[in-house]
């Protein structure tokens, strides 16, 4: 989901996950952000800057270890921003390395089945050995690897997102939320502006299920946060969405942007829909609602035209740049209560 996981699933080699296990005071980014570190390549960013470079050095420190011993395998270390680090923020943070191995990836693939349902799941990883990691799910309830320790099930509960814990023997663990994106998009439409739209939106924290009759209009290779819907009946996705869900109409039939909208504005719950058009078609697309029974109140949930307002340009990126920032205000408000 990630732009470290999608690395992770395409590297055959030896690697080295850092995850921010805790933070002290400001730091450039929050505990359980991640980037994986190759020999040659680093993939996300815990941040940039000193500490970044300070944890590509650490992680290919290890690379060059014998895989198999604890100094390859896991470490722990503490580094402050402002002493050692010559960086601002004046915080220190806490980061965990874990060598990743391709043949050995069970915990990330469950993850990632996990994730496409929009599960979250838990990661409980021995910072002091190296056994397998352990996967739970919600309720602390092991999926995959080792039996979950009983002395650490009680810490999990009311846990921020990810941070470094101790059982009864003092042995520290590493506990990581791995949380399923909340915000859900059904985008319709695969032409020009909806592919830019799933460009603009390929790393950021949502869930897209991307639909169209015309199976050859999607590109060979998906982001990891879209899923393809290749139907001749969309209205039926529509009547199966999750409450809370977002829906975008960009096809290219505007007798098909109708009926999808009805189908949209008689759901009982969603976060925002909006479709592409100018206001002549919004108006246009009233009246016939209104003949159809819409009410006004249900016709205001329709944002038609998309994008922030001031941003005019009609360049599929353009619109697509909009609509996403248009996109991640709704979802912010949404996860912030509002």
């Amino acid at each position: 989901m990630n732009h470290w996981f999608n690395a992770l699933a395409t590297q055959t080699a030896p690697s080295i996950l850092v995850t921010v296990a805790k933070v002290a005071g400001s730091a450039p980014r929050a505990a359980g952000a991640k980037m994986l570190v190759t020999p040659d390549q680093s993939f996300d960013t815990i941040g940039g800057g000193h500490l970044e470079m300070r944890a590509i050095d650490i992680a290919r420190a290890m690379l060059t270890l014998p895989a198999g011993t604890l100094a390859a395998e896991r470490h722990l270390q503490r580094l402050a921003l402002g002493p050692s680090l010559g960086q601002c923020c004046g915080g220190a943070v806490h980061l965990a390395f874990e060598r990743r191995e391709h043949e050995a990836a069970d915990d990330f693939n469950g993850l990632d089945q996990r994730w496409q349902r929009g599960q979250d799941s838990w990661r409980l990883v021995s910072l002091d050995d190296i056994r397998a990691p352990t996967v739970c799910d919600q309720a602390g309830m092991r999926l995959l690897g080792p039996a979950w320790p009983m002395q650490l099930a009680a810490q999990r509960v009311n846990m921020p997102a990810c941070q470094v814990i101790l059982d009864d023997a003092g042995q520290r663990w590493l506990l990581d939320a791995c949380l399923a994106y909340q915000a859900h998009l059904i985008l319709f439409g695969a032409g020009h502006v909806g592919a830019a739209i799933i460009r603009a939106l390929a790393e950021l924290p949502c869930q897209i299920t991307w639909v169209d009759a015309r199976e050859d209009m999607f590109p060979s290779v998906l982001p990891s946060n879209v899923k393809m819907a290749a139907t001749d009946t969309p209205e039926a996705l529509i009547r199966s969405a999750r409450a809370g869900v977002s829906f975008l109409v960009l096809t290219h039939s505007h007798a098909l942007d109708q009926h999808l909208a009805e189908h949209i504005l008689r759901h009982n719950d969603f976060a925002w829909f909006g479709m592409i058009g100018s206001e002549t078609k919004r108006r246009q697309f009233e009246h016939r609602l209104r003949q159809r029974g819409m009410s006004d109140q249900r016709l205001a949930k329709m944002v038609c035209p998309i994008g922030l307002p001031g941003i005019r340009g009609k360049e599929p990126a353009v619109i697509a740049a909009s609509v996403a920032a248009q996109l991640l205000q709704v979802w912010e408000a949404a996860s912030q209560g509002g």
